[in-house]
């Protein structure tokens, strides 16, 4: 919101008090101009542009439209979130600021080789003899422009923080060792970074060993559609070595480029607002929490609201734990002062005082307890009817497979599918069972989780449960295929979903002469319910999968048993029971 001589930008809809802040009048005045043309509405409620834009023009102010985060998509597809959280500011106040970024890629490629080769280059931080105060982002010089650098543990933080709503990183470098070359983790990193679309710069590590092979891993790039520079593609490849600290000032440089390119602009008068990186609770001093500025600058004093958490900061700290008074867009600082422990991706903002941080702190909690009891799953079933209504422009999917050579056709199929009203995006695709990562990913970037010939971990279907995503499990292609194409146009019937009741394990096999082979196990998780459906594995290999006939405990006959407990489980029409199998307890919803 912004104004600019007799034009004042106004957005769709703002509260009356915020509305006589702007054009520098007595809230009871506007309430009382409000009121001569037939709007009843108290200080704290919200007025729509139109009534706010008739109540202006008495006062001698023209009304513009202000463009909003979701103007921008429209126009130009999905939007960084920095650009969403400064949709609203004065343009004219929007000045540069350093570019944050956060290092991907697969474990032992060299990433935190790589992160402390870019510390030891900032002599800043060598003349206190390195960091003294860690806190999880810090800065260097290059250049005499600084860069930020979030120092999360991988991508799955990184997804982590994008489904609570923030999106910490403008760059993420992406660590490849030139001599083992593109891996799973490395995959599924370059899928998060585009589910958040996010610029990447390639870190080359390890051009030094003898058996690099750098031209074989910018192939590999390429054929994930990160085509490099070099060869006529928009890919910043970088080749550098973290132990020799050599490439080291090209990368940093290359993420100046990126920066430029992508004209990353803050207002540091505007609004405060910016993205909790990690909090936790100290014994002695409470609640400490990092906090990386994305808007504004923050002061100490000022009453913070993050998440469910609120405060006045009694103390800012920069990243190297010396006491500041204020802090700038970009900025990493640790404060004290908050009364809770925020969640780390927790969006916060600065507010006037105690009491309306308090307000804002109940209104979320409020909204928290209806969206747990009205929550619903992207599915397949409502897809259709979304996107009629313009919620959904494309069909995002996660595929897990058993085998590259069941992932390869599947993917071939599936991109066969895109159609002109809605598309069809594969995020990832990768092979083995199914769990939190991908669960997370699919919940970020509201995907849905297609599975062929695999199991989802019991970690990973809670997580489904709680983010609202759905899980399709499928042994054969063209069923798959089949209901993702009745999805895109909008047939798709009500099927049936499987739900886990609970698992044991086996630990002996008897026989009972009313039932024949009889399994003794032990629930390890949930509960087992006669009647419910049975599946029964070896391994990875599911051996059984059929009713379950009889469920007993001791010598009585049971309808339910719970975790902990010993129960004889008998199957219908099987016998090929071994210690160690584990038994799956299912229906299907």
């Amino acid at each position: 919101m912004s104004s600019n001589g007799n034009k004042i930008e106004l957005p769709a809809s703002i509260v009356v008090r915020d509305l006589a802040q702007m054009i520098e009048k007595s809230p009871i005045d506007l309430i009382k101009k409000l009121m001569t043309n037939g709007v009843m509405a108290t200080i704290n409620q919200s007025v729509d542009y139109d009534t706010a834009a008739i109540v202006v023009a008495e006062y001698g102010f023209e009304a513009v439209q202000e463009v909003s985060a979701e103007d921008l998509k429209e126009e130009v597809g999905e939007v960084p979130m920095w650009r969403q959280m400064i949709a609203g500011e004065d343009k004219a106040q929007l000045k540069p600021r350093p570019p944050v970024v956060t290092i991907l890629g697969h474990v032992d490629h060299g990433k935190t080789s790589l992160l402390d080769a870019i510390r030891s280059t900032d002599v800043a931080a060598g003349e206190a003899g390195g960091i003294t105060q860690h806190i999880g982002a810090y800065q260097v010089e290059m250049k005499g422009r600084l860069i930020t650098f979030l120092d999360t543990p991988g991508h799955a933080a990184f997804t982590q923080m994008r489904a609570r709503g923030a999106q910490g990183a403008d760059i993420v470098i992406l660590v490849v060792a030139a001599d083992d070359g593109v891996m799973p983790q490395t995959r599924e990193a370059i899928a998060h970074a585009k589910a958040a679309r996010v610029p990447i710069v390639v870190a080359l590590n390890k051009v030094d060993k003898a058996n690099a092979n750098p031209d074989r891993v910018k192939q590999q790039l390429a054929e994930l559609e990160l085509v490099p520079d070099d060869w006529g593609g928009n890919t910043m490849v970088v080749s550098v070595s973290a132990k020799q600290k050599k490439g080291i000032d090209d990368l940093l440089e290359g993420v100046l480029l990126v920066a430029d390119s992508n004209d990353i602009k803050a207002n540091p008068n505007g609004k405060v607002i910016g993205t909790v990186i990690e909090a936790e609770l100290d014994k002695s001093k409470g609640v400490l929490a990092t906090l990386l500025i994305q808007n504004g600058t923050l002061e100490a004093g000022d009453v913070v609201v993050a998440g469910i958490a609120h405060g006045k900061l009694r103390a800012i700290n920069d990243y190297k734990g010396k006491p500041i008074k204020k802090a700038g867009p970009s900025t990493p600082v640790a404060v004290m002062g908050l009364s809770d422990v925020p969640s780390a991706g927790d969006l916060f903002e600065v507010v006037p005082s105690d009491k309306e941080a308090r307000v804002i702190v109940n209104e979320r909690l409020d909204a928290v307890k209806t969206l747990a009891a009205s929550r619903k799953k992207l599915s397949l079933e409502d897809m259709f009817s979304r996107v009629q209504a313009g919620e959904v422009k494309e069909l995002n999917l996660i595929i897990k497979a058993d085998v590259q050579g069941s992932l390869d056709p599947i993917v071939t199929e599936l991109n066969k599918l895109g159609l002109g009203e809605v598309g069809l995006k594969i995020l990832h695709a990768e092979t083995g069972n199914i769990g939190n990562n991908d669960v997370m990913l699919a919940a970020a970037s509201k995907a849905i989780m297609i599975g062929f010939n695999v199991q989802a971990d019991v970690d990973a279907r809670r997580m489904a449960e709680k983010e609202g995503v759905e899980i399709r499990l499928y042994e054969i292609i063209y069923r798959m295929t089949e209901d993702i194409e009745k999805a895109l146009k909008g047939m798709l019937e009500p099927t049936f979903v499987e739900k886990t009741l609970g698992r044991a394990t086996v630990l002996q096999v008897f026989t009972a002469s009313k039932f024949g082979r009889v399994a003794g196990c032990r629930v390890t998780d949930g509960e087992l319910k006669r009647g419910a459906k049975v599946r029964l594995q070896r391994g990875v290999d599911i051996i059984y999968e059929g009713d379950l006939s009889s469920l007993r405990h001791e010598k009585d006959d049971v309808k339910e048993i719970r975790q902990g407990y010993e129960c004889g489980v008998g199957f219908k029409n099987f016998a090929d029971i071994q210690p160690g199998d584990t038994l799956v307890c299912y229906i299907l919803e």
